[in-house]
């Protein structure tokens, strides 16, 4: 009786087969969107806030008298010439 093929013809193993790949995939993706959106929120340092940036400690720096004027404009175009990310004078990379 059913000990053969169960009734079962070609279809119906394909269409079984397709289906499990199906599960399979949505499993995955659901997986992968769990992830990507656990990841979407750090936490730890990233969610410090910034520092003040070196031209406002400067400005603090000039304003509390630890500077004077002519060492205020000397540094303040020196971080003007090398924005972020240009490094310091005088260091060659590596």
């Amino acid at each position: 009786m059913f000990w053969y093929d169960h009734g079962m013809g070609g279809w119906g193993w394909l269409a079984m087969s397709f289906s499990m790949l199906l599960l399979v995939a949505l499993a995955v993706a659901g997986v992968v969107l769990l992830l990507r959106g656990i990841d979407r929120f750090p936490s730890g340092p990233a969610w410090r806030p910034a520092g003040p940036s070196a031209k406002q400690v400067l400005a603090e720096r000039f304003a509390r008298g630890e500077i004077d004027e002519e060492e205020y404009e000397q540094r303040l175009t020196t971080l003007r010439a090398h924005g972020p990310g240009q490094g310091r004078p005088g260091q060659g990379e590596s």
